[in-house]
Formats: structure tokens, C-alpha cells, sequence
């Protein structure tokens, strides 16, 4: 099984080894970079890639590990003992699954996405790092362990927002997707805008790498950002000339609200643009 990218991703020749090192090593691939930089989405073209199937864990602030194992519903036990209801002589009727467990008995080797493991308890990777490593664990309530037929491929993404643990670290394969040069995210918008003017592409990438050089931005526009102003460019049918010849004392650009994202940023950008026209005049 080998990851070369798919029709619609991009992979670069250094995320494309590093998917297939941890594939073959069976280790955890930690993926960051900054947000909108593809890394749930490169979880799921790795499953279609490699014809096999997806299991999302999406990661809360309240998400905690025992959550991907399994949960026992006591009270619903309790509440069906009090009705008579006939269920409660098999504790296993009281069981959900966890998404770990759904890897672990899998037919078919699964990808296990877990998505945005720094939103939850900085104790939270600790709290994995057993079942991530034997690729077991064992269920109190009924006396089994659950083991995996077969080690899953996991994909971990991050968004740098907390330090994760450096035991947690040792386990995986570390992959950061460094923002895209021109070059690639030329390649990016052919895949998604296959036969786009490219002329009008230039121009919206020398904006959107202007704005991105800006000082002070708090957010920085990401590739998915730069994909949706695209879209509403084509959508509203602006004219060329409106990227080409745009006033320097108009700062923000056409269709601002795609790319900068609170008002910080804005305020910042009607700053600059004031401060143009007054040095126009």
C-alpha cells in the first residue's frame, strides 16, 4: 500500500513520504500545520487512496479518551431494571462502542482519523498512549479485551494550539504541512478549477500572499480560504480588471469577508488603506 496523492490532493514529496513511512512503520502519523492546510481532508483521500474505509473521531474540548474506547450507560440499566425491561440481564446492551473500538474490529483495515487532538484535556494523549501502542484494551464491565486484528493506519491532526506530551510524541511519525509555496497552490486550484483563467488566478494569489506578509494579521488567510474567495470571484463574475487595477487606497480586497476573518484584521486593513490616502494626498 503506497500514498502518491490523489486527483483531488495535492501531496507534496515530503508529506507523501512521510504518510507512507507511517503506514509501513504502523505508527500514529501526527500531522499540523496551520488550520485550512488539508490535514483532516488528506485522512480521507488516504482512505480512498488506499480502498479503505474512514472512521472520524472528531476531538471536543469535553472529549475524553475513555470516549474512544467504549461508554457504559449505568442510568439507562438502572432505568430499564426499574421498568422490568429484559435487557438488563446483558450488561453488553449497556455498551457504545468508542471509534477505537470500531478500528480495532474493523473487517477491513480502517483509517482512524483523530481529528484535532490539541482542542482537548492536555492529559488527553497520555490517557491513549497504552492503546495506541499494544492496539488493545480491556472492558471492565464485561471481562474481554478488545484487540485489533490488524494495526489500523491513524492519522492524528493538530493545530499547534497546546504542547502535546513528549511520551505521546515518541509514539507517532511527525509530519508538519508547511503552507503552500505559488507553485503548489497553483497545482491546488487546477484540481479544484480545472481550466481557470490564469491570469486572474496570478492576481488573486499576489493579493492573497500580500495580505498574508501583512504585519499584525492575527489570522492569516489559509489555502481553503483562498479556495472559497476563488469560488465567489467566479460566482459573482467580477472583472479582471477589478484584481489588476485595484486602488492602492482601497486595501481590502473585493469580497473581503472569504479571506479575513474577524474584526482586528479588517480594522487593520482600513487602517493601511487611510493611511495610503493620506499620503496620496
Amino acid at each position: 500500500m503506497r500514498f502518491d496523492g490523489t486527483q483531488n490532493y495535492v501531496a507534496t514529496d515530503d508529506l507523501k513520504v512521510a504518510v507512507n513511512a507511517a503506514v509501513k512503520l504502523r505508527r500514529p502519523l501526527l500531522v499540523k500545520g496551520e488550520p485550512g492546510t488539508g490535514k483532516t481532508v488528506l485522512a480521507q483521500e488516504i482512505a480512498k487512496a488506499m480502498d479503505a474505509p474512514l472512521i472520524e473521531w472528531n476531538i471536543k474540548s469535553t472529549t475524553k479518551a475513555h470516549q474512544g474506547l467504549y461508554e457504559y450507560d449505568a442510568v439507562a440499566r438502572l432505568r430499564d431494571s426499574q421498568l422490568g425491561d429484559e435487557r438488563v440481564h446483558d450488561i453488553r446492551n449497556y455498551i457504545k462502542r468508542g471509534k477505537l473500538w470500531e478500528a480495532f474490529t474493523s473487517e477491513k483495515l480502517p483509517v482512524l482519523l483523530i481529528d484535532e487532538i490539541d482542542k482537548a484535556d492536555i492529559e488527553f494523549p497520555n490517557d491513549l498512549l497504552q492503546e495506541l501502542d499494544r492496539m488493545e484494551f480491556y472492558v471492565y464491565e464485561t471481562h474481554e479485551t478488545i484487540k485489533a486484528v490488524e494495526r489500523p493506519i491513524v492519522i492524528i491532526t493538530s493545530n499547534n494550539e497546546k504542547e502535546l506530551p513528549d511520551a505521546f510524541l515518541r509514539r507517532c511519525f511527525f509530519h508538519y504541512i508547511k503552507f503552500p509555496d505559488r507553485e503548489t497552490m497553483q497545482a491546488i486550484i487546477d484540481v479544484h478549477f480545472p481550466g481557470i483563467q490564469k491570469v486572474l488566478v496570478s492576481k488573486a494569489m499576489d493579493i492573497f500572499y500580500d495580505i498574508r506578509e501583512v504585519p499584525g494579521l492575527k489570522k492569516k488567510p489559509s489555502t481553503s480560504e483562498l479556495l472559497d474567495w476563488l469560488k465567489l470571484l467566479l460566482h459573482e463574475d467580477m472583472p479582471l480588471d477589478v484584481l489588476q487595477n485595484r486602488d492602492p487606497t482601497k486595501a481590502i480586497p473585493p469580497l473581503h469577508g472569504a479571506l479575513l476573518k474577524n474584526e482586528q484584521d479588517v480594522m487593520l486593513f482600513e487602517r493601511l488603506a487611510f493611511m495610503a490616502r493620506r499620503q496620496g494626498n
